[in-house]
């Protein structure tokens, strides 16, 4: 479980970021680890952080999917350059499944095209050509006429429990401020990194 402490200041950094006029201030990089220990890097969107973690959604059969399932342990990174003097967090813990009430609820709120999309995606399969993606989407537009889009057995939410989180503040000739916070057990304690 997060600290309330490092929670605030996650919430309350996101919240500047998307007023200082960050384009896409959801977006993460995660970075996976494969069977043979090729570590792999994308950026993907936060749809949620709380007490438990910080949350984001993919197809379960995606190579990030398979990756996280081989190996739990990843790392995200946050950095927001229009805020402040540039404002990075780091994350390092362990990713677990959301409940499938929890994927429903959210896969409900996506627009009816990105649900049709998760439907008709291979994600990280070898597409033929541009039209074998446009024939499935039409494929599933058409199965799921008139009705709402159920989620896909395949896709759902994935949530990292950090055991690290760390803020890192820019400043001017690169005298930054480093507070890492760590967790042993239930207990977090923190402290100050040299820049």
């Amino acid at each position: 479980m997060l600290k309330p402490e490092i929670l605030d200041t996650f919430v309350q950094l996101l919240d500047e970021a998307g007023k200082a006029g960050e384009p896409e201030p959801t977006a993460m990089s995660l970075a996976t680890v494969d069977a043979a220990g090729r570590v792999s890097s994308r950026i993907v969107l936060l749809k949620g952080a709380d007490e438990r973690g910080f949350r984001f959604y993919t197809n379960y059969e995606s190579d990030k999917g398979s990756q996280v399932e081989s190996h739990p342990q990843v790392a995200l990174c946050f950095h927001w350059k229009q805020l402040r003097n540039a404002v990075q967090v780091r994350v390092e813990g362990v990713s677990r499944k959301v409940l499938p009430e929890e994927s429903d609820a959210y896969f409900a709120t996506r627009p009816r095209a990105s649900q049709l999309g998760a439907w008709a995606s291979l994600q990280s399969q070898t597409l033929p050509d541009r039209d074998t993606f446009e024939q499935r989407y039409a494929r599933y537009e058409h199965e799921f006429e008139g009705r709402d889009v159920p989620r896909p057995p395949n896709w759902g939410g994935y949530v990292v429990e950090p055991d690290m989180v760390e803020f890192w503040y820019g400043a001017e000739y690169r005298l930054h401020e480093r507070v890492r916070w760590s967790r042993h057990g239930q207990t977090w304690t923190s402290r100050l990194l040299y820049p």
